[in-house]
């Protein structure tokens, strides 16, 4: 089953029912269709079959609270390969079934009966494994994995057909790997290795893989990726274990930012995970290995054997000790069951610096959207988070007052050092007079060795003046810059200097922040400069509340801005000396030429040429 669900309701009644499917399924998002369902969604969509399409095609996990018809009419042009299909539930808008329509051995018939405990419905599994034999071949639950899949339609024809199920390598047999109904005499053998070590080619018709191996590795900094990868694919074919059965790979916090350590885990399929050094120190009694050497560097006695070890508990085993490269070290312990690596240790921290736009659902990127889906940890001025609270329901919020920026970056800093995943939400561009600077500035001076281990990233977003172009027309199709009139962090002086180049130079300028209750002068000044360089008729737009309730366009002369024309939420954008204000179909445009006239002979000198007047 895919990482990603997505619960589809086309009507408000069936947003209920829709909530009490996202409570169990992890990562699920609801879908309402626009028109239709007008609240308690975290997501909308305007055509229903073009949607549903979309996320079959993206291999996204589709429940919808409908009729079966609408999900099998919709989703029909796309569907082709059996093997790749993600799975599709019908859910009866009462509650009362809950039919897996599609991926029923892809998580569909899993997901459909945890759905139908819920919701109090009945499952109706319709695969022929499921309902005669009572065992899922291709579906085996978590923690384990099939590792020759093509084999399984011959291996579930013959079992269906009267042969027996034999299975190897585990004792006691598993429960879902038990038939409800045996062979029938038939000398047919359907034979099944579930175990890590690795066999024979042909040996077994079905081989399952529990996840109960954990690879623990230390390295020099930056290491060769391939250096690390080799040494721990070595090692698994020494000692005859398959890749397969890796629950996770492991170290300690120190590593937590090292490629080579995510990279191997990003080629085995598996989460990297960290320990601190004290939880390493702990299995000092039980390392084969250990090395004052490595104590006196990292505070314990052994990174790839303690981390192993830590990984797989006080039942757990080493296996395979230390084995070494020129600048890595891996070992392997094992579980007595499988595991979930994504709950060993804890993960490499991230902090995603987003833009969320002007706040309009419409204006925020996808990358945002996901990022915020993503996180665990929420951290934001109280008006942004608001701004996204249909995204961000079930998180952890952090919420501060605006002229707090400086503590909401540490507390974004400091969670993700935690290890959880955190966006750190700006209006706008992330980028532009927000807090991404303030984060790498921070990084910068501090040099703080568990803020450094964060994963990092920037996701942009449609900026005020953007919007603000958008609305009115084109006002920035040539050169422009951008200006804050505030002084709290950029002295005066160095503001005044700036406006006076962009006024010798003629750019379009966007005054951000123009006017507070305390600074009401700058924007008459910044008024003045500009007048030194262009018109006084010069379109000035006043772009207030963009993309959010209330909002206004409101276009003015030069001349007449003054310090009661704006304030903190409205983007003043100021044309250049061609910047034009012109009324076609019923309303008002301002755009700045950029020089198309000369080049493809348009503009009024053009039409008196042409006509001969």
């Amino acid at each position: 089953m895919t990482g990603v669900t997505a619960i589809i309701v086309l009507d408000q009644a069936a947003v209920g029912l829709a909530e009490q499917i996202r409570a169990v399924v992890p990562g699920a998002r609801i879908h309402g269709l626009v028109g239709r369902v007008t609240a308690g969604v975290d997501q909308t969509f305007e055509v229903a079959p073009d949607h549903l399409r979309g996320l079959f095609t993206a291999q996204t996990t589709i429940v919808g609270v409908c009729a079966a018809g609408i999900l099998i009419r919709s989703l029909a042009p796309v569907l082709g390969d059996k093997g790749a299909e993600p799975p599709v539930i019908a859910v009866a808008g009462d509650g009362s079934t809950v039919v897996p329509l599609l991926g029923g051995h892809h998580g569909a018939n899993q997901l459909a009966a945890t759905i139908a405990g819920v919701i109090g419905g009945a499952a109706a599994i319709t695969t022929a494994s499921d309902t005669r034999l009572g065992v899922a071949l291709d579906d085996p639950p978590a923690g384990w994995r099939l590792e020759n899949p093509a084999s399984v339609k011959d291996a579930t024809a013959r079992l269906l057909a009267g042969a027996q199920l034999l299975v190897e390598g585990v004792d006691p047999v598993p429960g879902w790997l038990t038939p409800d109904r045996h062979g029938n005499g038939s000398p047919d053998r359907v034979r099944v290795y579930a175990g890590p070590e690795t066999v024979e080619e042909n040996q077994c018709d079905l081989v399952y893989r529990p996840q109960s191996l954990v690879v623990g590795v230390g390295c020099e900094r930056n290491c060769d990726p391939a250096e690390l990868r080799e040494l721990v694919l070595g090692t698994l074919a020494d000692n005859k274990l398959s890749r397969n059965a890796i629950a996770c790979v492991v170290s300690l916090d120190l590593k937590a930012d090292e490629p080579a350590v995510h990279a191997l885990a990003a080629h085995l399929g598996v989460p990297a995970r960290f320990f601190p050094a004290d939880a390493l120190e702990a299995e000092a009694p039980r390392l084969v290995t250990p090395s004052d050497v490595v104590f006196n560097e990292t505070g314990c006695h052994g990174v790839s054997e303690g981390a192993a070890l830590a990984a797989v508990g006080a039942a757990g085993e080493l296996i395979v000790p230390k084995c070494k490269s020129v600048r890595a070290t891996c070992a392997i312990a094992r579980a007595p069951d499988p595991i979930d690596g994504a709950a060993v240790g804890h993960p490499r921290g991230r902090l995603a610096v987003v833009g969320i736009g002007p706040g309009q659902a419409g204006w925020r990127t996808p990358e945002v959207s996901r990022q915020l889906a993503a996180a665990s940890d929420v951290v934001g001025y109280g008006l942004y988070l608001d701004l996204v609270d249909e995204l961000i329901a079930g998180k952890t919020r952090h919420h501060s007052e605006l002229a707090e920026e400086e503590a909401r970056v540490r507390k974004a800093l400091d969670l993700a050092a935690e290890g959880r995943s955190v966006a750190l939400v700006c209006s706008g561009d992330a980028g532009i007079y927000a807090l991404a600077t303030l984060v790498f500035e921070l990084l910068d001076h501090e040099d703080r060795a568990d803020w450094n281990r964060v994963e990092v990233s920037v996701s942009p977003g449609v900026s005020a003046i953007q919007a603000a172009a958008a609305r009115i027309g084109a006002p920035i199709g040539h050169d422009f810059c951008t200006i804050s009139l505030s002084d709290l962090l950029t002295p005066w002086d160095a503001i005044v200097q700036r406006l006076e180049g962009a006024a010798h130079a003629d750019f379009v300028v966007a005054l951000y922040n123009p006017v507070s209750k305390r600074r009401r002068h700058q924007i008459e000044a910044a008024r003045d400069i500009l007048l030194t360089g262009r018109p006084a008729d010069t379109p000035v737009v006043l772009a207030r509340n963009l993309g959010r309730p209330g909002e206004t366009i409101d276009v003015i002369r030069l001349t007449d801005l003054g310090p009661d024309s704006a304030d903190m939420l409205t983007l003043v954008l100021i044309g250049n000396s061609q910047s034009r204000l012109i009324e076609r179909g019923g309303r008002a445009w301002v755009y700045t030429p950029r020089g198309y006239a000369a080049k493809f002979d348009i503009g009024p000198d053009a039409k008196r040429e042409k006509t001969g007047s």
